[in-house]
């Protein structure tokens, strides 16, 4: 009986130990990195009146990762990465798209607009811009690169209302109070142009008591306020709508930085 499980123990390690080996066998053997590749490399001028037609499809090949088992059977991901020439994807601001398991995808107007938007470039410049795709298995791991491809894109202006040249504020909460019909403009009440869609003032407002904003001072055909009911907003900042309710004021009188944005259609109150 001591013999049988003596035998039977020795036989168990062994055959743990086998497959610990073969386990430790199972190695990395390369891969090939994808082959990037674009519908159209020509310059383009991108146009919000075409913002639902297609700009490009990207497409590349299979990455075939190979272990010594054969190939790979876990899923590959794949990341579309868009930087400026010249910043090699060290770029903080570099655009990334994930792409699983497909190996194209197609980028309409708008969607290649907002990225080049999101890394902060400006609209109606030509950018040289450069795309390639990283490969991935599981967690992250062994990344492949493509080869890069070029293109030169304008980006435009894409805002969620048109932008007013001029932007005013007026209300019982200003020190202007508020404006009459055909008043002339009060430069105290006037916002500074800060970008191509972000309007700022520094004003005191009084406690609790409410706004507007309007393109042209005096004129009440025109005006933004909040998106809900008459003083129902956020005062630390909200959206806004063009013909908008009044907009409260924080519950503490003094000096505030009031900064709106016709890009997103939020206001902030600092």
């Amino acid at each position: 009986m001591k013999n049988t499980v003596k035998f039977f123990l020795l036989f168990l390690i062994a055959g743990f130990a086998a497959c610990k080996k073969n386990i430790s066998e199972v190695t990395y053997q390369g891969g090939t990195a994808p082959v990037l590749t674009a519908s159209s490399t020509l310059p383009m001028v991108l146009d919000i009146a075409n913002k639902s037609n297609n700009a490009v499809t990207l497409s590349w090949t299979n990455p075939n990762y190979t272990f010594s088992t054969g190939p790979s059977s876990q899923d590959v991901s794949y990341t579309l990465q868009f930087d400026t020439t010249g910043s090699n994807f060290t770029n903080p601001k570099m655009f990334e798209m994930s792409v699983a398991k497909d190996l194209s995808t197609t980028l309409t107007v708008n969607s290649l607009n907002a990225a080049l938007l999101t890394m902060g470039l400006a609209e109606n410049v030509a950018h040289n811009m450069e795309i390639r795709v990283k490969s991935t298995l599981v967690n992250k791991s062994i990344p492949l690169y493509s080869n890069v491809i070029k293109l030169t894109v304008t980006p435009y202006l894409d805002v969620k209302y048109p932008v007013p040249a001029k932007l005013y504020i007026t209300g019982n909460a200003t020190p202007g109070n508020w404006m009459g019909g055909g008043d002339p403009e009060l430069g105290s009440q006037k916002f500074t142009k800060i970008s191509s869609t972000q309007f700022q003032i520094t004003v005191p407002l009084s406690a609790n008591n409410s706004y507007l904003f309007v393109p042209v001072y005096g004129d009440w055909g025109n005006k933004y306020g909040g998106a809900g009911s008459n003083n129902a907003n956020n005062v630390s900042g909200d959206d806004f709508k063009p013909n908008g309710g009044d907009l409260k004021a924080p519950g503490t009188s003094k000096t505030y930085t009031i900064t709106v944005d016709f890009k997103t259609g939020k206001f902030t109150v600092q």
